[in-house]
This record gives C-alpha cells, structure tokens and sequence, in this order.
C-alpha cells in the first residue's frame, strides 16, 4: 500500500472510531497519522485528536482533562474554518462549545448528553 493510501485508512478509521464513540481507538488511528507522516495540515489532525481524547475523558469521569483537551482542540480547529477535508470545522467547534456547557452544568459526569458528540462526516 502506498503512503497516501495508508494515511487516507488511518484518517477514515479515526473518523469511524469517533463516530461509534470509541474515542481511545479514534485518538490511536489519528495519532499514527500525525506521528508517523508529514501532514500539511499536522495541526487539524492533532485538534481531532485532542477531540478524541476529550471525549474519553468524559468516559472515565476526568472532568477537568475533559475541558481541558476540549478547550485546547479549539484553537487548532479556529485555523481550519469553515471546512477542512470536507468536514464542516464550524459544526464541530459548535458542538465542542455546547459539550463544554454541558460538562459545566453537570455534578455528574454520567450526565453528560452524548448527543452534544459531533458526527464526523467525510
């Protein structure tokens, strides 16, 4: 398989992690991508890591780590607006504010609402 294939499967497979919330597994494809190549645009790859990592977050009840990467993914994604590799940047920095909201007026985090989760479409 050629590079340019390779990088494409790891960046659909991060994607088709994140949208089944396996966020761990999202963050895993996307940073081989980001580690292991050159990319033009490192940093959107890096911000949909920090999104994955985010998300777990909320998973094992890391409150603090959850707004942390959250917040931090959105200065990268501020670089990309309105659309980057055909995925609508505008819509997931949307979502990440709302999650943020979310996880602020909550005691819980098993009250998160997952449905505040961007889907990625490609």
């Amino acid at each position: 398989m050629k590079d340019h294939e390779i990088m494409h499967n790891l960046f659909m497979k991060g994607i088709d992690s994140f949208n089944r919330h396996s966020f761990y597994d999202a963050h895993e494809f996307w940073e081989d991508l980001w580690s292991d190549y050159r990319l033009s645009d490192a940093k959107f790859i890096q911000a949909l890591i920090q999104l994955a990592v985010g998300y777990f977050h909320i998973t094992n009840n890391n409150k603090n780590g959850a707004l942390g990467l959250l917040n931090k993914c959105k200065p990268k994604f501020e670089m990309y607006k309105p659309i980057q590799r055909n995925i609508n940047v505008d819509y997931i920095l949307s979502q990440v504010d709302k999650s943020i909201d979310n996880i602020n007026n909550i005691n819980k985090m098993s009250d998160f609402d997952w449905k505040l989760v961007p889907k990625i479409k490609n």
